[in-house]
């Protein structure tokens, strides 16, 4: 049966996703950098009882994130849905990051996103249906966080791309814009941010949103 795969499944939306999409029986396959995250994240979903696999890969990694996606498919087959989590979260300055750094938060904040989408969007489209979100942010850039607000704008450009490629195949391409720190029990929450992701993959064709802006206001 195929389910979905959360890649960055790491605590926050990430694991909160993946309870969400556990909740309505889909099998979950996870990704992740450590194994020390990856269990956390699978006993998050167990109370759901639905089949779990974990895989390790750094979304950094295009081989090995690559690998993890194809054995998500050997497990559960072509993914329903597959979400794009990862990300460097860092506070830097114009200027403060070497041009090293900012390749590395470039690769796992819009690369990785690519990596995922070019290998399993083309096989959504043959089959004509499928969902591919990332989890956006910064909706406008901080000079207090240069790496991520360029990274986030990477991410709303590259949501646009891929709905232009396969979005008239079937595939549903979108983000989810958090525009705050997530943290339980505030406006921010993860398990609500979830929701978001459910209701894009639901979403009836004609009904297709690129876009979700979870903000304070509209949280409340």
């Amino acid at each position: 049966m195929p389910g979905a795969v959360v890649i960055g499944a790491g605590p926050g939306i990430g694991r909160s996703v993946a309870r969400r999409f556990a909740r309505e029986g889909l099998p979950i396959a996870l990704v992740a950098r450590t194994p020390r995250t990856l269990a956390e994240a699978a006993e998050a979903v167990a109370p759901f009882a639905v089949p779990v696999v974990s895989l390790t890969a750094d979304s950094a990694d295009e081989t090995a994130l690559r690998a993890a996606l194809d054995a998500a498919a050997g497990e559960f087959g072509l993914p329903d849905v597959v979400v794009y989590n990862a990300a460097i979260v860092q506070a830097d300055a114009p200027g403060q990051l070497s041009a090293r750094a900012h390749l590395d938060a470039w690769a796992v904040n819009v690369v990785g996103a690519l990596t995922a989408a070019a290998h399993v969007a083309p096989a959504m489209a043959r089959r004509g249906s499928g969902s591919f979100i990332v989890t956006g942010g910064m909706p406008e850039p901080k000079p207090g966080y240069v790496s991520l607000s360029l990274g986030k704008a990477g991410v709303r450009t590259l949501v646009t791309l891929l709905d232009q490629e396969y979005g008239s195949s079937g595939v549903h391409v979108a983000s989810v814009t958090v525009d705050g720190p997530v943290a339980p029990g505030t406006a921010f929450d993860p398990d609500d941010i979830a929701e978001h992701y459910w209701r894009l993959h639901t979403q009836p064709r004609h009904q297709w949103e690129r876009e979700v802006l979870h903000s304070e206001h509209r949280a409340r």
